[in-house]
């Protein structure tokens, strides 16, 4: 009976072993599951934060660009606008010039007769009041006579000669030049000295 109860003792003990081995591989390949799922994960993690920061950059990098290109057009608008701004007058005033030379050949003329020459005063004074409403709106006329010759502001109609006078100077104005500020509306129609 003794045989026995070790016979059952010895074969219990290597089943117990058995099953102790056989949970043990078990969890063995479990841990090795687990931690491949792990570094699965892991991996995967990595990824889709390598993915988001690259997707970042892309988005702040764009976001730079619209800012850089806002501020070209904030400045650009800005520069067209003060430019409208500081020429506004220039269609006004070229189409006006015409009129000013009319006035300027009408004062010209000789009278006689006193209601004519009263004519002319008020013509005068209109004339001188055109010349102020330009001067405010900073429309001047271009000084020729006795100026070198610039091409930029004056208009060579003719060549002169004289001795007298140096090589390439404005000898005599046809057409009276005006500048809006910086810019030339109207050159000045000149002969100049060869």
């Amino acid at each position: 009976m003794n045989e026995e109860k070790n016979t059952i003792n010895h074969s219990e003990t290597a089943e117990n072993d058995q099953v102790d081995n056989t949970l043990d591989s078990g969890e063995a390949t479990n841990g090795d599951k687990s931690s491949e799922a792990s570094h699965d994960e892991t991996k995967e993690l990595k990824e889709k934060i390598e993915q988001l920061e690259k997707e970042l950059q892309e988005k702040e990098s764009r976001l730079l660009r619209v800012q850089a290109d806002f501020d070209n057009y904030r400045k650009r608008t800005r520069g067209e606008f003060e430019a409208i701004e500081k020429y506004r007058s220039q269609t006004l005033a070229t189409e006006l010039l015409n009129v000013v030379d009319n006035f300027e050949r009408a004062l010209q003329t000789n009278v006689t007769n006193e209601d004519a020459k009263a004519l002319l005063e008020g013509m005068e004074m209109v004339y001188k009041g055109m010349l102020e409403v330009f001067k405010n709106e900073g429309i001047e006329q271009i000084e020729a006579v006795g100026k070198e010759f610039n091409p930029h502001e004056h208009h060579a109609v003719m060549q002169g000669s004289d001795s007298e006078v140096a090589s390439n100077i404005v000898l005599e104005e046809f057409q009276k030049g005006y500048k809006l500020k910086d810019r030339v509306i109207r050159p000045s129609m000149v002969k100049v000295n060869q």
